[in-house]
């Protein structure tokens, strides 16, 4: 048997979190087994599914690498299939019209909660001819069995029973004809020979109706594992309060997409007391039996710790691109600037997240920076103007533009002029950068390139000039 799975989001908000995990779980599920990850966009809800969910789903997948081998799949290009389906079951008596009008089904349903009953469908219609209504549009309902039960014996959670009897006969379309979700999800695991779903524990209730569908059509029902759930950090269920719960969130605030998925693999699954994970590890050890059956929470400090590590220790080059991003998205112009590797391997041990190491390196990229002048006339006093200038002259005659002669120059005017290190190195890094915290400062000087920093020197020291001429 090829083990095929498959996620299935709903395009009608974000991708979230918890969306993701059921995506990694399945898409390392299926790699692990040398399966099949299927991508299907569930868009009956036409009222609340947009375009731009569809696209931001897919932007996600593709951030995140979960690569899909088949898809995607919409449900509403497969409508025909669901009436023919539908009809099929009428045809067999597995299903009925169902004429009751919506005043009378709340009334039922408030009849049973005073009766401290479970509310349900009352089969009413189940027995009754087609046709009995014939002003009202009916519904078509299954025909659920009334005695036995389902048995699921799922991957996290072991075996889970219902009792039929404790299940109502659930609409499969609805008065205007278009199909339900609970149906036209089992035709499509049916049909795209789903062999395990994995999906959060929040659709364990609609289980046995679906297992209960596919028995009637004589399909090979898949094995099921439901996933806990993820809450906050206050004990309540992730949601939109909890701060950046969608994938773009959390690309927009300069997470890496290894620091996610490394973050979100161990939220219900653990290896030992192991935490880093690569991409091949994930693969070569998940299991989805050592999942934890209890919900996660999620941790924001935990994330950033991760997200650090990745900065520090992946290749530059890995980083670049996810760089790039956020550069763009600050509107610095990457091309005429330093390699971004260099930038990103000077600025590693300083970002938390690529967002800040963006925004702490805007002076590599433009061509002028705005001093700020507290620092500029606390650090380059009168005396230094003179030091400052030898300096910005020797840069400008150096033949060969490199960290190490960069070092060197910077070295020869302390000594020439008897200072200390630092005394000409923070004028320099406020000249250069603007402010006083940057990468070592040959490093930053190099990055900067030879005409920009001479440059930036000139205007700091007529800044420093006027600023003593006239105070």
């Amino acid at each position: 048997m090829t083990v095929r799975t498959r996620f299935a989001p709903s395009p009608t908000g974000y991708l979230h979190v918890g969306g993701v995990r059921t995506a990694l779980f399945s898409w390392l599920y299926a790699r692990k087994q040398g399966g099949k990850f299927v991508l299907r966009i569930e868009d009956t809800d036409q009222e609340r599914s947009t375009e731009a969910s569809v696209n931001a789903i897919l932007e996600g997948m593709a951030w995140l690498g979960l690569d899909y081998d088949e898809g995607p799949f919409y449900q509403t290009q497969r409508f025909d299939r669901y009436r023919q389906v539908i009809q099929q079951l009428l045809n067999e008596g597995k299903a009925y019209y169902c004429y009751c009008s919506k005043e009378r089904l709340e009334n039922l349903r408030e009849s049973q909660l005073a009766n401290k009953e479970k509310p349900r469908y009352d089969k009413h219609c189940r027995h009754l001819a087609e046709g009995s209504d014939a002003d009202t549009q009916p519904v078509i309902r299954f025909k659920n069995p009334e005695t036995g039960q389902v048995v699921i014996n799922d991957l996290i959670k072991g075996t889970v029973i219902f009792d039929n009897q404790e299940l109502d006969d659930l609409i499969i379309a609805r008065s205007n004809g278009t199909p339900t979700y609970n149906f036209t999800v089992v035709i499509d695991d049916w049909d795209m020979q789903i062999s395990h779903v994995i999906r959060g524990d929040d659709h364990l209730n609609n289980t046995p109706r679906q297992i209960n569908i596919l028995s009637a059509l004589g399909a090979t029902i898949p094995q099921y594992a439901h996933l806990p759930m993820i809450l906050g950090d206050d004990g309540k269920r992730l949601s939109k309060r909890h701060g950046a719960v969608s994938v773009t969130n959390f690309r927009d605030e300069g997470y890496l997409p290894q620091a996610l998925l490394n973050y979100l693999v161990r939220l219900g699954w653990s290896h030992g007391d192991q935490e880093i994970f690569s991409a091949q590890e994930m693969l070569d050890l998940f299991d989805i039996k050592n999942v934890n059956a209890s919900a996660a929470t999620f941790n924001n400090e935990k994330l950033l710790w991760l997200n650090q590590h990745y900065i520090k220790t992946l290749a530059p080059k890995e980083i670049a691109i996810h760089f790039q991003f956020q550069c763009q998205h600050l509107g610095l112009d990457t091309v005429h600037g330093p390699d971004l590797t260099a930038v990103i391997e000077s600025q590693a041990e300083r970002a938390k997240n690529l967002r800040e190491m963006a925004e702490n390196s805007h002076y590599f990229f433009s061509e002028i920076v705005e001093h700020d002048e507290k620092a500029l006339f606390k650090h380059l006093k009168p005396a230094l103007i003179d030091p400052m200038k030898t300096l910005s002259e020797q840069l400008e005659h150096l033949e060969y533009w490199q960290t190490e002669t960069i070092h060197s120059v910077i070295h020869s005017i302390a000594e020439k002029f008897h200072l200390k290190l630092g005394k000409i190195a923070q004028p320099l890094r406020v000249a250069v950068t603007g402010n006083t915290i940057s990468p070592p400062i040959d490093t930053t000087v190099y990055l900067i390139g030879k005409a920009r920093s001479i440059a930036r020197i000139q205007v700091a020291l007529s800044l420093v000039e006027h600023h003593h001429q006239y105070h």
